[in-house]
């Protein structure tokens, strides 16, 4: 997972030399995503099992 110190976005890697990153703070830790992945979190969270911890647990919005 991404924290302060290694600012890369949780799912694709890409650092904020390649892409902007949206800095977002989640159990304590803060976390970055690119724009082309915060979809997935807001979509489809269980495709980030493994990379954002209690991902498993997060609903998708309402469509």
């Amino acid at each position: 997972m991404a924290n302060e110190e290694k600012k890369v976005c949780l799912s694709c890697e890409k650092n904020s030399h390649q892409t902007p990153l949206v800095r977002l703070d989640y159990r304590d830790t803060t976390i970055w995503i690119c724009p082309q992945h915060l979809p997935i979190l807001i979509h489809d969270p269980a495709k980030l099992v493994g990379k954002l911890p209690g991902a498993e647990n997060l609903s998708p919005a309402d469509q």
